[in-house]
């Protein structure tokens, strides 16, 4: 793990004048979003936790990371076959996935270099031409491995859940309201998205 994102402060400062974030940040005081700084373990946790639990997802995660030996890199993955994967609790296109992303780093069709120079919109368009990578999986590569600092994701439940929750709305909560406080928050979306996450769950997410 690491520090804060250097804009976490400032953050902070200016989403507490909204009352329930203000609240919020207030409970959670004791971490913030940090980064793995391994963009292929953090694709490889968003392929796996696509459409499951948390708890199911930490659970295939486990049984993979026993299969890598501790060790989730290309070269690794790319030698394990799709049988011993699907052991690990995957689905045939998460298998599949998995293998075709640990293949395009390994032979380096794919250059996660690239990301950093591109604007938040760009980088999603590039991370979603992998197989099993959508919007919602490059918003969570953009959160928790670039730190971007206005990642708002729509399609989460989860924040659509803490939106509702928080700001007493029914679920699904209004996509007008959703955009509302989007416009509200910016250009600090991806701090406010980590509030209202914790809000519904005891322990911080990470990918």
């Amino acid at each position: 793990m690491s520090k804060p994102p250097i804009y976490w402060s400032n953050a902070v400062r200016y989403l507490s004048k909204d009352k329930i974030m203000k609240k919020l940040i207030s409970k959670y005081k004791d971490k913030t979003l940090t980064t793995r700084k391994n963009i292929f373990l953090t694709l490889c946790k968003s392929i796996i936790g696509q459409q499951i639990s948390v708890a199911a997802a930490n659970s295939v995660f486990l049984k993979f990371k026993k299969e890598c030996r501790g060790k989730i890199n290309p070269k690794v993955v790319n030698a394990i076959t799709s049988a011993r994967l699907k052991k690990c609790g995957l689905s045939r296109q998460k298998v599949r996935g998995i293998k075709e992303l640990a293949k395009k780093f390994v032979n380096k069709t794919f250059n996660p270099r690239v990301i950093k120079k591109m604007g938040d919109e760009e980088a999603i368009l590039y991370l979603s031409k992998l197989r099993q990578i959508g919007r919602w999986s490059a918003e969570m590569i953009l959160l928790f491995t670039y730190n971007r600092s206005n990642i708002w994701p729509v399609q989460d439940i989860g924040l659509l859940r803490a939106i509702s929750n928080n700001y007493r709305k029914s679920y699904l909560p209004p996509m007008s309201y959703v955009n509302r406080l989007k416009k509200r928050f910016s250009p600090y979306c991806s701090v406010a998205t980590w509030y209202l996450w914790r809000s519904i769950d005891d322990e911080p997410i990470q990918y």
